[in-house]
Parts: C-alpha cells; structure tokens; sequence
C-alpha cells in the first residue's frame, strides 16, 4: 500500500521545485506583475474499479420522511466503507444509493435498521448493480 504523503510535504516538494526552476518570476509584494500561479488542492485518489464492489439502491417506505431518516442514514454511513447519497422522493419514499463491498453494504443496511429506523419501515425494496464510482463519501441530497 502507498503511503500517505501529508499536505505539508507537498508544499514543501513544491517550494523546493520552484527554487531549482529559473524560468518562474516572484515578484515582490508590491508588484503588479504578472505572476505564473499553482494550484494546490489536497488530490483524492479515485476509487479503483474493484471486482468485489457492487452498487446498492434501496427504496424505503413507511413514514420515512420527516422522522430524520437521512440524518440518520448519513451519520451510520460514517462507521462503513461505503460512498454514495440519501434522498427524498416527492412520493414520499427514501431513496438511499450506496456504493462498497456487499458485505459491506449488508452491514449497512442491517445497522440502519438497527439504529432505531427500523419502526418507521414499512417496505424497502433493494437492487443490485454495477458499481459507477460516482460518489467521494456519503451524503444527503436536497
């Protein structure tokens, strides 16, 4: 496994490589001129297609909406392996759309109900598909 490399040995990395280059002008403070600039963001490596993830969406029925079901959903999220999001739908059923290992997605599913959601079930229909890695974490969608 790689090792992680902190935000302040990039800037460091960074800093040196621009000392060695010669072409780059820093300007003083005050100056007007026109300076070459680098952006820095903290990269998130992308998620590798992995044989063993699979993508779950759950609908749920009842009286899920109002009750913090998606609150819920995300906070329980936090303790899994998983990314994806949790919304409302305008016929008021929970549309949850995870993506990670199936067991990881399983545990999931069986810690929400744990959580105190089960009662407020009165259906959920779950499918199976392809994983998309279109999700960085997991989060409710408005």
């Amino acid at each position: 496994m790689a090792e992680r490399i902190q935000l302040w040995q990039i800037l460091a990395l960074v800093k040196h490589k621009a000392k060695k280059i010669s072409n780059i002008f820093i300007p003083p403070p005050n100056s007007i001129a026109s300076v070459r600039r680098v952006w820095l963001h903290a990269a998130v490596p992308p998620i590798e297609k992995h044989p063993h993830r699979r993508r779950m969406i759950i609908h749920y029925s009842g009286r899920v909406q109002g009750v913090g079901f998606r609150y819920t959903a995300r906070t329980v999220a936090t303790g899994f392996e998983i990314t994806g999001t949790v919304r409302n739908l305008p016929d008021g059923r929970v549309e949850l759309i995870a993506e990670g290992t199936r067991r990881e997605l399983e545990a999931y599913q069986s810690a929400l109900r744990d959580a105190g959601l089960a009662g407020f079930i009165r259906d959920e229909h779950v499918d199976w598909a392809e994983v998309q890695n279109l999700f960085r974490n997991f989060e409710i969608v408005r």
